[in-house]
């Protein structure tokens, strides 16, 4: 999720909209660029931004005015430097002594039910209708609101006022300490239709006690460091057994080196990446691309080495042959295709797309990632039928654990997958935001899951050879062994020759589960 809301026409393209947020720095600050209020039932609207907030550790005095320090504990939203501009033909019709007002509503999710009204049962209205005004419930040419049951003081209602002529109001800079944890908006609004065309100019800034990291998006610092740590750990296995068998490396255990490096690089940088966010607001859109960039690679090279290793590369067979060109040409359609998707979720703003370009955007990673499910599966069950008829009992054994870890990930990723659907839809108002970083983060840790599996079926031994691909089975491994043992010292022929000719005969005699079948 961007932290930032950038709001811009989506006929400009995502494109547009991506190269326009590289311009600009990126942070818990809510930016707001000569944005129009746009009709909605009976009142003009704009929304200014929505975020999880959590309550003050230390509460001072609500609207002083003042910004608390970063690190004082404090959270809140400040208003800075909001303008609000008027088209010339709207000021110059009104008179010299006329008032007109634009309010800001700032409220807590639970109580959006006291915001708007009407009268009578009818339609509900945002702003004070004739019939309402009669009744006493509110101010005609006003957004109607009503005291919360819930937090006293809330909703929070400013407003800045054209006076005559005058084709600016100014809002003066506030800023409201958040006393309770909830999902706050904030919206900008006016009722008057002869104000039609009205623009919004500035900021606002939120923040948490810890920090400007949005509430939903702060338990992920701490995600972050602690997958950063265990990909430390992975690799002080790995590359300590990389080392010390070095003479026995295949080009699989290379792409699986790279993939922990990536894994590890994408990792730190995440949480380089999400510290400076929180310590300072303003979020280093350099950084974010790298860390995007480097998490779409470490994807690709993964979905890459899973499929190549299904096909049997280096186990069954020595090269892709034909197929080299197809494997390298869906992987960098799948790179090219997330790169966009990813890019425009965390540089961009991704909310701010229509339904059709957010479909547009995610369809065709989905479809890919199906594309390398059903080629993974395939291949295997090819793989492990080539392994069957030429009774290549250690491959086939690695293999079966391969393809049952494999099974389990993807059963997961569905389970997951229909969870998450549901977690989305059945929010509609974001009051589970304290829960949403988990959605997040089980991919990472279901991912990082499959890695170590992975590890720990093709991690360098002395045996790694037994794996690697032979033109003649067994009998191919025997003659290189026996070669070698010509070439020793003749007191040392005899044993390695025996283990030589044991490892043949292993290799050739059925095992019992195939005399039973």
């Amino acid at each position: 999720m961007a932290v930032r809301q950038i709001h811009r026409s989506p006929l400009l393209g995502f494109f547009l909209l991506f190269f326009v947020h590289l311009l600009g720095i990126d942070a818990s600050v809510h930016d707001y660029a000569a944005e129009k209020l746009v009709a909605k039932g009976n009142a003009f609207v704009f929304h200014g931004g929505s975020e999880g907030l959590y309550a003050s550790v230390l509460q001072g005095e609500e609207g002083n005015g003042s910004s608390p320090a970063a690190g004082s504990g404090d959270s809140f939203i400040s208003f800075e430097s909001i303008t609000f501009r008027r088209p010339m033909e709207a000021a110059a019709s009104s008179k010299g002594d006329d008032t007109k007002i634009v309010q800001v509503i700032i409220f807590e999710v639970d109580d959006r039910e006291t915001i708007g009204g009407s009268a009578y049962g009818g339609q509900r209205a945002v702003c004070c209708t004739p019939d309402l005004a009669k009744l006493g419930a509110c101010v005609e040419g006003t957004v109607i609101h009503r005291p919360s049951t819930q937090n006293p003081g809330w909703p929070w209602v400013l407003q800045a006022s054209f006076k005559g002529n005058e084709q600016v109001a100014i809002l003066p800079s506030q800023t409201i300490q958040i006393t309770r944890t909830g999902m706050y908006n904030v919206y900008f609004v006016h009722c008057d239709p002869s104000m039609k065309g009205v623009t919004v100019e500035g900021k606002t800034v939120w923040k948490n006690p810890g920090g400007y990291l949005p509430g939903r998006m702060s338990p992920l610092l701490k995600f972050y460091g602690t997958i950063s740590l265990f990909f430390v750990i992975l690799g002080i296995f790995w590359f300590s057994q990389y080392a010390r068998f070095w003479r026995e490396i295949l080009p699989l255990q290379n792409c699986i080196s790279l993939v922990i490096i990536l894994g590890a690089l994408e990792t730190a940088i995440w949480y380089f990446e999400y510290a400076e966010l929180n310590r300072t607001g303003l979020r280093p859109t350099g950084v974010t691309i790298c860390a995007v960039t480097a998490g779409v690679v470490r994807r690709t090279v993964s979905r890459i080495l899973i499929l190549v290793v299904s096909m049997g590369f280096g186990v069954v067979k020595p090269t892709l042959g034909g197929l080299t060109s197809k494997v390298i040409m869906l992987g960098a359609t799948f790179f090219l295709a997330s790169e966009v998707l990813e890019l425009v979720e965390n540089v961009g703003t991704i909310s701010d797309l229509s339904g059709k370009a957010r479909l547009f955007l995610v369809l065709p990673v989905a479809i890919l990632d199906a594309f390398f499910i059903l080629w993974i599966f395939t291949s295997l069950s090819t793989t492990l039928e080539k392994l069957q008829a030429r009774r290549l009992l250690h491959k086939l054994d690695i293999y079966r654990k391969f393809t049952n870890a494999l099974a389990v990930t993807i059963i997961m990723s569905v389970g997951w997958l229909g969870y998450e659907i549901y977690f989305k839809s059945t929010d509609v108002y974001n009051e589970r935001w304290q829960n949403a970083w988990i959605i997040l983060a089980f991919w990472h840790f279901l991912s990082f899951s499959l890695l170590c599996i992975i590890c720990a079926l093709w991690a360098p031994s002395q045996n790694t050879m037994r794996y690697a691909f032979s033109d003649e089975g067994g009998e191919g491994l025997t003659k290189r062994r026996l070669h070698s043992c010509i070439q020793k010292k003749p007191e040392f022929i005899l044993p390695d020759l025996k283990a030589a000719l044991a490892i043949d005969v292993a290799a050739a005699a059925p095992p019992e589960e195939d005399k039973r079948e």
